[in-house]
């Protein structure tokens, strides 16, 4: 089983050390086992949920969010229906973020182009 020290998991997910201890402390990992030195010493189960947190953050979904999502997980299978609604939602919500910013680039391309042309 791999143990990772807070520095590494640090370096490998480019997350500052204040980071993974709130992400922590609201829930989204953990709680991280220490060892004999109060060290944390992460787990591939910890850097699992790390990387899906990540990348939701990056996606834009909220602490919030993503709590709820790790409590219903952490309470087992029966609640599949809710977390499943729940990511649905944010989903949908996603996609459209994603059509809005598709639109923006659009726009930004066509006033570029224009630029480029030498028309203003």
């Amino acid at each position: 089983m791999i143990k990772i020290t807070i520095q590494e998991v640090s370096e490998k997910y480019n997350l500052t050390k204040d980071t993974l201890r709130y992400y922590e402390k609201e829930g989204l990992i953990g709680p991280i086992t220490k060892n004999a030195s109060g060290v944390r010493d992460y787990s591939e189960a910890d850097l699992a949920r790390i990387e899906f947190v990540k990348c939701m953050r990056s996606a834009g979904l909220s602490i919030g969010v993503l709590r709820e999502y790790m409590r219903l997980y952490d309470e087992g299978d029966y609640t599949k229906d809710e977390r499943i609604k729940l990511l649905e939602g944010e989903r949908d919500a996603l996609k459209e973020k994603i059509r809005l910013m598709q639109d923006a680039y659009k726009k930004l391309e066509f006033k570029i182009q224009n630029y480029q042309k030498g028309i203003w």
